[in-house]
């Protein structure tokens, strides 16, 4: 039996209940003496480190069995975290206790670090994330969970911005996920993406129960599309860039014009999201974003939802050239076009893409309103 001792995220009891997988009913306040607690500066999670005079505040928890503490490992051991026994003390005297302390030098201090702000913007999604990570115990080494993190929280940030969306139902069933069996679950596939599969029933409209039937699902994060219009000189800017879909459908023309697009991080809105990415693919700052519609795009077998824009800004002809972000091997060419070339190009079935043909087709409606009087 081991004890360790937290002072980060895994104060926030439902993540510990989670990982420590119902082992934390020892769980109690404990300080670690000459030590204090900031926030990692740039990232959205704490550090530990050596401070004379201070108390590092967190949570003891004694008894822990191997098998909880190969839990903690596979959570906490991809992340640049070694344990060290140290000794704390709580309310029944003092303890060794093993604290995971960070890699020397791999991040630097910001402000002290409070779990009551952090657990207001990340603790429903780390939660969520967290659910992720440790189904793949025995799956996927740390290094691997380690690897796919980033995608892991996106994908947990959809899920939480789905749930805390508002959904109409006036006309559709107000049924909702709680209706549907589900038998079995299985992730068969993580990394960029996740395919998850299920053996599900769900309510028929004649009121009985559908036979058990498989379904499965690309996973992925929510993303903004944004169209930017210049009303004065009547164009848009579209961008251009290969894409993986259409190559792996057979496509003869796997390079796609497209509205600006991108996935929308963890802590941010789908209108930030929307002007980063003007930046990063076409260096353009936008101004007023015009709302054209949320949607999925292919509900039969994806959970992307997207947010569309059409966006105002100022386009003149040396707006187009050469943009994306070489980290993430984007290699994307801009073009300055007309609204009627625009309007050709969906005619002639150049532009073939869901977002680009809605947000085009927006903007016929609206564009007389945005472009003002004659």
């Amino acid at each position: 039996m081991r004890n360790l001792f937290f002072y980060g995220t895994l104060c926030y009891r439902p993540l510990l209940d989670l990982v420590l997988e119902g082992a934390a009913h020892s769980a109690r306040p404990a300080n670690l003496a000459d030590h204090a607690v900031y926030w990692a500066k740039d990232q959205i999670f704490p550090m530990i480190r050596p401070e004379a005079g201070a108390h590092a505040a967190g949570m003891l928890v004694t008894g822990l069995t191997e098998k909880a503490i190969a839990r903690l490992d596979h959570y906490e051991g991809g992340f640049a975290y070694q344990l060290a026994t140290m000794q704390v003390e709580s309310n029944d005297g003092r303890h060794d206790a093993e604290v995971y302390f960070p890699e020397e030098g791999l991040w630097s201090p910001g402000v002290p670090w409070s779990l009551e702000d952090w657990a207001a913007e990340w603790g429903e999604i780390t939660l969520v994330a967290a659910e992720e990570v440790i189904s793949y115990m025995g799956r996927l080494s740390v290094k691997e969970v380690a690897d796919r993190f980033q995608m892991i929280r996106l994908r947990a940030a959809s899920k939480v911005r789905a749930r805390a969306t508002p959904s109409p139902a006036d006309l559709r069933s107000s049924w909702g996920p709680d209706r549907v069996q589900v038998a079995h679950r299985s992730r068969p596939y993580t990394n960029y993406f996740a395919l998850e599969e299920e053996d599900l029933s769900f309510p028929r409209f004649d009121g009985a129960m559908s036979p058990l039937v498989n379904r499965a699902a690309f996973v992925g994060g929510d993303a903004v599309t944004v169209l930017p219009y210049d009303p004065k000189r009547d164009a848009v800017l579209v961008v251009e860039q290969f894409r993986i879909g259409p190559y792996m459908r057979g496509d003869l023309h796997p390079w796609v014009l497209e509205p600006i697009a991108g996935r929308i991080d963890p802590g941010e809105g789908p209108e930030e999201t929307a002007r980063r990415e003007a930046v990063e693919e076409a260096n353009l700052t936008i101004g007023d974003l015009e709302h054209v519609g949320n949607y999925y795009p292919t509900p039969g077998a994806v959970t992307e939802y997207l947010y569309s824009y059409v966006a105002l800004c100022d386009l003149p002809e040396d707006a187009a050239g050469l943009g994306g972000m070489l980290g993430e091997a984007e290699d994307i060419r801009s073009h300055v076009i007309s609204f009627e070339r625009l309007m050709e190009l969906v005619r002639t079935g150049e532009a073939d893409n869901a977002p680009l043909l809605l947000s085009a087709y927006w903007l016929m409606q609206n564009r007389d309103r945005l472009r003002g009087p004659s």
